[in-house]
């Protein structure tokens, strides 16, 4: 017999998601795709500030496609398309780097309704 103390075996640990929030919150931004998903897998979808930011990036893939529609346009509609889709890039790295950072940023404008659609 060996003089080592005895311990109790560990019980095996419930599989934990290798994303935490500000991550997940940021990668919802990648593409409309990631945004979709974790709105309906859990334990994203019970996270509000996950689902907060899955929405705003929905929100704003909706806006930046309704402004495709200006591109038609000619000239003018062109120039207006160039600027507001500069203005809805910056916007969406803002909104990644505040995730980052475990922010709440509210997109002008789209911002609210995300927040009232995540329950916040």
């Amino acid at each position: 017999m060996s003089d080592s103390p005895q311990y109790p075996p560990v019980p095996p640990q419930a599989a934990q998601s290798g994303l935490n929030d500000n991550t997940a919150g940021a990668l919802a931004y990648v593409t409309i795709i990631p945004a979709i998903i974790f709105l309906l897998v859990e334990p994203y979808n019970k996270n509000s500030f996950v689902r907060f930011h899955a929405w705003q990036c929905i929100f704003l893939y909706l806006v930046a496609f309704v402004v495709g529609f200006i591109n038609v346009i000619p000239i003018l509609g062109q120039i207006v398309f160039l600027v507001a889709m500069i203005g809805l890039f910056v916007m969406w790295l803002m909104a990644v780097l505040k995730a980052l950072k475990g922010e709440r940023w509210e997109i002008p404008v789209i911002g609210k309704y995300a927040a009232k659609q995540a329950g916040v």
